[in-house]
């Protein structure tokens, strides 16, 4: 019996039991407060997702949402270099077709309210990555306090023939 008593004095067994009632209690919480060392903590409300679409004929009939915004945070799909009826622009001009995907990523940022210094994740897929980096430059006026995390990628082919450059991105917005 003493050995059993020493075994329930050992530290881990002790907290995992205050668990275990910490759950159980808070199942019966009916007004989902879970009371912690005199805190109380209200349970998260899950938000809907807000989707946008930049262009909605285009990309209805490829199947996409060009962006959607879950709390502060907001996911964007690739974009490209294409007018509104989703025709290539700036054929074989990577310095204008990156431009054009900056413009399209701005209008997106824009609409939610956030800005450039708001991205912690930008992907760029390419076709020709030795063209991509010596247009690169350009980027520096687009993130003028800081770059966002990202990978680089060259690329086979892209959705459209003749597209030289995609970039997606990921923003965050801190409350």
């Amino acid at each position: 019996m003493k050995t059993l008593i020493k075994k329930f004095n050992h530290p881990t067994i002790l907290a995992s039991i205050f668990l275990i009632v910490l759950l159980a209690a808070s199942c019966k919480n009916s007004d989902k407060r879970i009371p912690v060392s005199g805190v109380e903590l209200n349970e998260v409300q899950a938000e809907a997702p807000e989707y946008f679409l930049l262009r909605p004929e285009v990309e209805k009939a490829y199947g996409y949402s060009h962006a959607v915004k879950i709390g502060n945070d907001l996911k964007i799909s690739g974009a490209v270099s294409m007018d509104d009826k989703g025709n290539l622009t700036a054929a074989g001009s990577m310095d204008q077709q990156m431009k054009n995907c900056y413009s399209d990523l701005e209008k997106i940022l824009k609409h939610y309210g956030f800005t450039f210094d708001d991205v912690v994740v930008e992907n760029v897929f390419t076709t020709n990555m030795a063209e991509f980096i010596s247009v690169s430059a350009f980027r520096n006026s687009i993130y003028t306090k800081q770059f966002p995390t990202g990978t680089w990628l060259e690329v086979k082919g892209l959705a459209l023939p003749g597209q030289l450059i995609e970039i997606d991105m990921e923003a965050h917005k801190s409350e």
